[in-house]
């Protein structure tokens, strides 16, 4: 699977129960436990309330404190680990968390800048991507998962959402090919009619 880089998981404020869910959105991924998984969550980032920050920086000593942001001394996988971000963005104080690779040096830095890139624009909008990952990131694993040697050989390892269609009945369907429909469909009614942003 390829990802976008500094990308936006979740639309909103994820509360303590949504948050440890998303620390690891790919535990379904066919071969856990084989290969390198740090592309996976390199990069990823959402926000978080005021209390899940203080949470977790109260949970273990960090490994480090750089300012407004600290990194967890535990490593989801290889080199990446959570750091946890205070940002003021338009005169308000906010937090985040983000998965950054600790093997690059500016990793930190790159993602704290696309998240003020990104909660800086004018106008409250979304890019497919965004859609498409909040969609995943909000799904039940009940509900989700990664095409299985069914699936065609090009499709095996993508991921997969349950969707109901109508006459049709529920049906299995790669996220990346869900039409702007389905898409509308999935999201919440608050976010299914904000404007196409334009990925950066």
């Amino acid at each position: 699977m390829t990802l976008s880089p500094i990308r936006k998981v979740y639309q909103g404020i994820a509360d303590r129960r949504q948050m440890f869910r998303m620390f690891d959105r790919h535990a379904q991924r066919p071969n856990r436990f084989e290969g390198d998984a740090d592309g996976l969550y390199r990069d990823e980032w959402f926000e978080i309330s005021e209390a899940e920050h203080d949470y977790m920086f109260e949970m273990l000593p960090p490994l480090w404190m750089r300012g407004e942001m600290f990194a967890m001394r535990e490593f989801l996988t290889g080199s990446i680990t959570s750091v946890f971000f205070t940002l003021k963005i338009d005169g308000r104080m906010r937090y985040f968390h983000g998965y950054c690779d600790l093997s690059d040096k500016g990793s930190p830095e790159r993602i704290r800048d696309g998240i003020v890139e990104r909660e800086t624009r004018p106008v409250q909008a979304m890019t497919r991507e965004e859609r498409l990952e909040h969609i995943w990131s909000s799904t039940h694993d009940d509900y989700r998962g990664y095409a299985s040697e069914r699936w065609p050989e090009r499709d095996r390892g993508k991921r997969t959402v349950m969707f109901y269609g109508g006459r049709q009945g529920t049906m299995l369907k790669l996220l990346d090919a869900l039409t702007d429909a389905e898409i509308a469909a999935k999201l919440p009614v608050h976010l299914r009619y904000l404007p196409e942003a334009i990925a950066a």
